[in-house]
């Protein structure tokens, strides 16, 4: 037979945590939105983990300087390539699930737009992309 104490133990331990779990999954979801932007010649700006995509794509857009386009990444990865061969010509970006998936297919399409040396120019990951 369980003593009184010893019951109220284990459910003290229970609730605590659950609570614990609880609380990590809310930060992780909760600073999980993020944002890529591009620009002419190679510009790009990063943000990553922030509690709003309107955050994240303000502190990108400040990184990549001049005139810009942004991108969300929310739980996600980006992914921007340029063609190192005139980097003020075609690139080409993606947004995925996964880093490698975003890799391949940004310099994929750096490769679409007539891009001749495509390489990764800069990634980011978001909370668990």
């Amino acid at each position: 037979m369980v003593s009184i104490v010893v019951a109220r133990r284990r459910a003290l331990f229970v609730v605590a945590f659950t609570l614990i779990i609880g609380a990590s999954r809310f930060v992780t979801e909760s600073w999980a939105a993020g944002a890529f932007a591009m620009g002419k010649c190679g510009a790009y700006g990063q943000a990553y983990d922030y509690p709003a995509e309107t955050a994240a794509r303000v502190a990108a857009l400040k990184q990549c300087g001049g005139d810009c386009t942004a991108i969300a990444i929310k739980r996600a990865c980006a992914a921007f390539s340029v063609d190192m061969t005139n980097p003020c010509g075609a690139h080409g970006y993606a947004v995925k699930p996964n880093i490698s998936s975003s890799l391949n297919e940004a310099t994929r399409e750096c490769y679409k737009f007539g891009g001749k040396e495509c390489v990764i120019r800069a990634w980011a990951c978001d909370a668990k992309g």
